[in-house]
């Protein structure tokens, strides 16, 4: 069965108060149509799930611009200085977490674990209110995972079967962002008939992806 979709189709599933991961890194390997089509469908008080806010007018920075979002995770929110203009205004809150630590956390919410140990941000404001856990005599800080209503993707290729190819770096966050979410939808440049992709190209596997627009 084909996974290809339509706009309307994606509308309808964008509401208020969702958690939405987005792939990208700085708007390289942000599927703009699909974060257009979010804009587009009204849905607002978002949780957004991002490595970074990317830039006003790029990526998931419309988003932030159009105060769609009432909550940031992401590893900086620097190129975006209305992210910054709206936290410090408590128009928004932002958590901020270091790049790797989200990267697992992603991958802990998508692999079924209650979360990941690492060393990163003992000692410094990262650590405050959470749990620290000593492992043979070094400190650790447990991280709980991430999770989301909807994930956004973007790639260069896909089968009809929701098997995905990306182009070069724009991969970053993108396979991640697959893991953990209820439905994913990636949008892509082109695709093709099953077994037409070279099973050793394939990052995101098809099981994993519940409608491609293309």
């Amino acid at each position: 069965m084909s996974k290809r979709t339509t706009e309307n189709e994606i509308l309808s599933l964008f509401k208020d108060g969702m958690t939405v991961m987005v792939g990208g890194f700085m708007g390289v390997g942000t599927s703009e149509k699909l974060v257009s089509i979010l804009m587009e469908s009204g849905a607002k008080d978002l949780t957004l799930i991002a490595n970074d806010t990317a830039f006003i007018d790029k990526g998931v920075g419309p988003l932030i611009a159009n105060k769609r979002v009432k909550k940031v995770i992401a590893s900086h929110i620097g190129t975006n200085p209305e992210t910054g203009r709206q936290m410090i205004a408590n128009e928004l809150e932002v958590e901020l977490v270091p790049q790797g630590t989200l990267a697992e956390r992603v991958r802990a919410g998508g692999s079924g674990l209650g979360g990941i140990l690492t060393p990163t941000g003992v000692g410094t404001v990262v650590e405050e209110g959470k749990q620290k856990i000593q492992v043979d005599g070094r400190d650790y800080l447990l991280e709980t995972p991430l999770k989301a209503d909807i994930s956004i993707l973007k790639a260069k290729k896909a089968d009809e079967a929701g098997n995905l190819v990306y182009r070069c770096a724009a991969r970053n966050f993108n396979p991640l962002m697959a893991l953990s979410a209820d439905t994913v939808l990636a949008e892509v440049e082109e695709i093709v008939e099953i077994g037409e992709i070279d099973p050793n190209e394939v990052v995101t596997t098809g099981i994993l992806v519940d409608k491609i627009l293309v």
